[in-house]
């Protein structure tokens, strides 16, 4: 019995240490995707899910994966922040801040930034704050607007409604509902839409995004072979879109792992991912 408790304690704190080893093991994971619209090939950076995490001193190490890319555009995904109770703005607005001299920031919301703005009572004027702060930077803040980006690249970021989060249940969206939201999509430029969720992919591809980047699930937390991402922060078990790029009538999703953690507080064969996008004109 004394041995069998003791092992399992080994495991237990062998598991545990080796969670915090790959929270700091940034992956740096590209894909190309060609495409009639785009007229100039470009390169892309999604960043989605930091929950205020800091890869070293200033997010050095972060800072440093995408100056190697040298990215003609960077996108964020939401969830940069932390809102329990308090809202924890500081190492995601220095980064986005260090971003924004250098390179365009696209910048779109999740749950996190939302929930500043769905409790007023709890966060009070935060989420002013946090918007105001990015526009002084210089970011694009897209909440359900679209912004155009050279000749060919249009960018849309959707708001989702709370209930699309609920644990266990989540509500549901519509392509009628994103056009409510956001406008209609582009037709004839490479329309990109940052959609925090990554549930709504056949919505999404139906109002007309091209691209589809989404984030929101850390990658399932934990990764097994074969079976993918075992739970998601909502509670859904062996979700397939966990993580990973998804295919349909030549229109794309990309869901990131994530860069951060937040209440599941663990990763496991899960490495936080840095998506590189290489958009290639197509002959």
């Amino acid at each position: 019995m004394w041995f069998a408790a003791g092992a399992l304690c080994a495991a237990g704190a062998g598991l545990y240490l080796r969670s915090e080893y790959e929270k700091e093991q940034l992956s740096v994971e590209r894909t190309v995707l060609e495409n009639p619209k785009i007229r100039k090939d470009r390169t892309l950076v999604f960043l989605s899910d930091l929950h205020e995490h800091r890869f070293g001193e200033g997010n050095e190490k972060l800072l440093t994966a995408v100056h190697e890319v040298a990215p003609d555009l960077v996108l964020v995904g939401g969830d940069m922040i932390i809102s329990k109770g308090r809202a924890i703005t500081s190492a995601s607005l220095e980064l986005l801040e260090t971003l924004a001299r250098r390179y365009p920031v696209f910048c779109g919301n999740g749950n996190h930034e939302n929930r500043l703005l769905w409790e007023p009572e709890v966060y009070g004027r935060a989420y002013e704050d946090y918007r105001s702060s990015l526009k002084r930077f210089g970011v694009r803040f897209l909440e359900n607007r679209t912004e155009q980006f050279g000749e060919d690249l249009s960018v849309t970021g959707i708001d989702l409604e709370p209930e699309v989060y609920r644990k266990f249940r989540p509500g549901h969206l519509t392509e009628k509902e994103i056009g409510q939201k956001a406008g209609k999509a582009s037709r004839e430029r490479f329309q990109i839409l940052l959609c925090h969720s990554p549930l709504f992919f056949r919505p999404c591809r139906d109002w007309g995004a091209d691209l589809t980047l989404s984030g929101h699930f850390h990658g399932g937390t934990i990764r097994l072979p074969y079976l993918g991402g075992v739970m998601t922060p909502q509670y859904q078990f062996f979700l397939p879109y966990c993580a990973g790029e998804f295919h349909s009538e030549e229109r794309h999703m990309i869901v990131s792992r994530g860069l951060g953690t937040h209440s599941i507080n663990i990763r496991l064969n899960n490495k936080p991912q840095l998506v590189v996008v290489d958009l290639k004109m197509k002959t």
